[in-house]
């Protein structure tokens, strides 16, 4: 197991009103995917073995790098791998291939779902609305398009969403484009859509100097407590040297 700062009650309460569930908020800044993979697995162990340990929301940037859902197909790649220019990983989240890079807001939350709602269908439409949420304030309105999972707006999709659960604690998440350069996004038919652009918020709000992934970050922490209801509690997010020792089998 990596050497994670893990701690916390799972519950705080207050006099008069009823207790929220605790969840631990690390915001490491920019880190390597294999890296992030590797501590999200572990998070993942230790709440398999400790279930009423508190819940967790890494909040991150990463690298340029390209990631398959387990069942994935390599047709929605327009080059062959070693063409793409970025790293490449085939990962336990369900969905197809997408591109992560710099100037995009990634959330992976560790929750057990027995303390929430088991009902995966419930989660992903949490997610969504979170990521709705947390644009809001800048004006712009987050769509859902029936059958599809993400968040679209003018017709973009801004919101990608792809979720592993194991024993009812999730692992991957979500990721917002703020304000990436999509030129990756070309490589490949993102999330397998084909008739559906890919877009980010700095596209609508060419003129707003606010559109970061820190400030945009803020949002999303306010929206996540609200949707889910928890009480989010900052850890130092200064990233473990173990963390960086160690990557997935």
């Amino acid at each position: 197991m990596l050497n994670v700062r893990d701690e916390g009650s799972t519950e705080s309460s207050v006099a008069g009103l009823p207790s929220r569930r605790s969840c631990l908020l690390y915001r490491p800044g920019m880190v390597p995917y294999d890296v992030a993979w590797a501590w999200q697995r572990s998070l993942l162990t230790s709440r398999i073995q400790q279930p009423n340990q508190a819940d967790a929301l890494i909040l991150l940037e990463h690298p340029p790098v390209y990631t398959l859902g387990q069942g994935a197909s390599l047709e929605f790649l327009k080059v062959a791998p070693a063409q793409l220019g970025a790293e490449i990983y085939r990962v336990e989240r369900g969905g197809e291939v997408t591109y992560h890079c710099p100037g995009q807001l990634v959330g992976y939350p560790i929750l057990n779902l027995r303390y929430y709602q088991q009902d995966l269908h419930w989660y992903l439409r949490q997610l969504e609305e979170v990521l709705i949420q947390a644009i809001a304030p800048l004006g712009l309105q987050g769509d859902r398009i029936p059958g599809l999972t993400g968040v679209w707006v003018d017709g973009h999709k801004v919101g990608a969403i792809g979720i592993k659960v194991s024993r009812w604690i999730t692992m991957h998440g979500f990721s917002l484009n703020v304000c990436p350069d999509l030129q990756g996004m070309q490589q490949i038919v993102p999330c397998g859509i084909a008739d559906r652009p890919v877009g980010s918020l700095a596209q609508f709000l060419p003129h707003t100097a606010d559109i970061t992934v820190e400030a945009l970050s803020q949002q999303v922490v306010s929206a996540f407590a609200t949707v889910f209801d928890v009480n989010l509690q900052p850890v130092d997010s200064t990233m473990p040297s173990a963390l960086r020792l160690s990557t997935p089998e």
